[in-house]
């Protein structure tokens, strides 16, 4: 009987679970450092007249900006999936109207997708619901002759 083969594949689990929860560790590190760094960078440049990056502020606003899209895009996302299968069905449903499955399109697909320092900002408003083209609004009806 050989109990040593057994044991032996616990150390190969533990050793890939190690190596997912680095490569985790590491990405996370990634995306939290390089948008500060990119900062940075831009204000060091002496050409750069504007004072967009390279302060604590602006730092902390593309970290707050970017722990709100890792909230707010699953939703989006789940949302816009919905919406294009629902529009699906209603151009199924009604007998081809194309209208009719682009206003549930424009609403549902169209919007904010990431969240931006500007959206925090109050500079620019987060859309979850699309806005309709004004080109595709139909025409007002005309009155009737009496």
């Amino acid at each position: 009987m050989n109990t040593y083969s057994s044991s032996s594949n616990r150390p190969c689990k533990a050793s890939s679970f190690k190596l997912v929860a680095v490569f985790l560790l590491l990405a996370l590190c990634t995306i939290t450092m390089v948008p500060s760094a990119w900062s940075q960078e831009s204000a060091a440049s002496p050409s750069s007249g504007s004072s967009e990056g390279g302060n604590p502020s602006s730092a902390g606003m593309l970290a707050a900006a970017g722990l709100s899209t890792l909230l707010y895009f699953p939703l989006k996302a789940v949302f816009a999936i919905s919406g294009g299968i629902v529009g699906g069905l209603t151009y199924v449903f009604t007998a081809g109207d194309e209208q009719a499955a682009k206003k549930v399109w424009n609403t549902t697909l169209y919007g904010t997708y990431i969240i931006t320092p500007d959206h925090l900002q109050g500079n620019r408003p987060i859309r979850f619901l699309g806005v309709a083209d004004s080109n595709d609004a139909p025409a007002p009806a005309p009155e009737p002759i009496r």
